[in-house]
């Protein structure tokens, strides 16, 4: 019965919805990109891209998260149904972009993760807003939520590989390759870090 509501985020009004928030989001993005591109002289996001969780994660992430798996459950508890991600060639440009976002007064911040500053405990390095968004459908107004993730191409290379090992976790070798990324991990934010300070000597010639 459960899995059977959950078919609702199949339903043409949840993606119709769901689409748009991805479509003003990225626009969004395009947006703060454009306007610090012509700030710095140099493209600051060079990769945007948006997607919804299919049904059978928005329920692994239930039964992870000890919620019940039904839509409303979903919807109240889940902020990363919708999602898009901006990918940077610097750290601190993520910042920055994570700043003009929160000027948009038609954007609603509700929460920020910095797992840049704080990453996880595998690893995990980004920064993320969840936030929410107006969309307009059938006459009605209703705020969207979704999550924004900012990160580096370096820590996006990173998470792609994580994101393969998610599937092998519970093999002993699964474990070891576990250490050995997260050992990887502080090397790529010790890759960002010398990237930023090159740039700045750039900059300067």
């Amino acid at each position: 019965m459960k899995t059977q509501d959950l078919k609702k985020f199949k339903s043409s009004s949840f993606l119709v919805k769901s689409n748009s928030a991805i479509s003003m989001l990225l626009a969004k993005l395009e947006i703060a990109n454009a306007e610090l591109s012509m700030k710095l002289g140099r493209n600051v996001l060079i990769n945007m891209c948006g997607r919804v969780k299919t049904i059978e994660s928005i329920q692994a992430k239930c039964r992870k998260k000890g919620y019940d798996a039904t839509y409303e459950c979903a919807m109240e508890k889940i902020n990363d149904i919708i999602g898009v991600r901006g990918v940077c060639s610097f750290e601190d440009d993520v910042y920055r972009v994570a700043e003009v976002l929160s000027t948009h007064q038609d954007l609603k911040i509700i929460k920020r993760k910095d797992y840049i500053q704080q990453p996880k405990n595998s690893g995990y390095r980004s920064l993320h807003l969840i936030v929410e968004i107006p969309i307009y459908f059938q006459g009605e107004m209703q705020w969207i939520r979704a999550e924004i993730q900012l990160r580096t191409t370096a820590m996006d290379f990173w998470a792609g590989v994580d994101h393969q090992l998610r599937y092998k976790k519970g093999k002993k070798e699964a474990v070891l390759i576990g250490k050995e990324l997260k050992e990887y991990s502080q090397a790529v934010a010790e890759l960002d870090r010398k990237m930023v300070e090159l740039r700045k000597r750039i900059d300067a010639i």
